[in-house]
């Protein structure tokens, strides 16, 4: 049984570093990049290509994951869990303030898009559900860390901009880890974080945080749209339409946690 136990954490190991921003490995590449044996790499690779959870590009020996996962998470009754509690609140919330309205987790130190409605103003954004986005460069990725607890906080701060080589997305984008921890503490005071162009030139978003009834943070609603329309005078605006939306969402959710 520990043999298995064992395995069943390697395996699952080993498909974290699939992401949308590295979807392809090779046997010695992710070997060096674990820090494992490459004959014990490929050796897992090449069982979850015989299953299906993975497959193998043979002109580039590459792996990257496949359909079995795709079919395996269509089984898993998120809508009951929390979207079809959410999505409702989420069209309101859209109607009423006319932005491209999200719904995000905090997963694997990155921001997961579990809703989207698009915005009625015609403005069609390119993230959509099921994608990661980078939590230092997102209004709903800084929001979710400036509510998580301090030693989680500090922990991820230490991966995503100490341990590896955050990526300035423009030259808003804050990269020093004691700018974006006082940042997030600047956050946590006003209750809402904002993304001025910190992702993407032309593109603000401002983000509150949704908590269970135990009054933990379990995700983030955020609203994004062109700069131009975006004026200071207006996030005020923008917050007190999110809050109404977060406070129904903590209603219906209950004591939900995303794990």
């Amino acid at each position: 049984m520990q043999d298995l136990k064992s395995s069943v954490h390697k395996t699952f190991a080993i498909l974290e570093y699939f992401t949308p921003q590295k979807p392809q490995w090779g046997v010695t590449e992710l070997a060096n990049e674990i820090g494992s044996n490459k004959s014990t790499v490929y050796r897992f690779l090449s069982d979850m290509q015989s299953l299906g959870i993975l497959s193998k590009d043979a002109s580039a020996e590459k792996y990257s994951l496949g359909l079995k996962l795709f079919e395996l998470g269509n089984r898993v009754n998120l809508n009951s869990a929390f979207v079809e509690k959410t999505h409702p609140e989420l069209e309101l919330v859209a109607r009423t303030i006319t932005e491209t309205v999200h719904i995000g987790v905090l997963k694997n130190e990155q921001v997961f898009y579990v809703d989207k409605v698009e915005s009625p103003q015609g403005l069609k954004m390119s993230s959509h559900i099921g994608s990661y986005n980078s939590a230092y460069a997102t209004a709903l990725g800084k929001v979710l860390l400036a509510f998580t607890p301090f030693e989680k906080q500090s922990k991820i701060i230490q991966i995503i901009l100490k341990d590896h080589t955050p990526v300035a997305y423009t030259n808003n984008t804050i990269l020093e880890p004691l700018a974006f921890t006082n940042e997030l503490r600047e956050i946590k005071k006003k209750g809402y974080a904002l993304d001025k162009e910190e992702f993407e030139i032309g593109l603000v978003c401002v983000a509150i945080p949704i908590f269970n009834q135990d009054n933990e943070v379990v995700a983030s609603l955020s609203a994004s749209g062109p700069a131009n329309r975006f004026k200071e005078i207006e996030v005020a605006n923008y917050v007190s339409i999110l809050k109404k939306g977060a406070d129904a969402i903590q209603k219906n959710i209950g004591y939900f946690k995303i794990n």
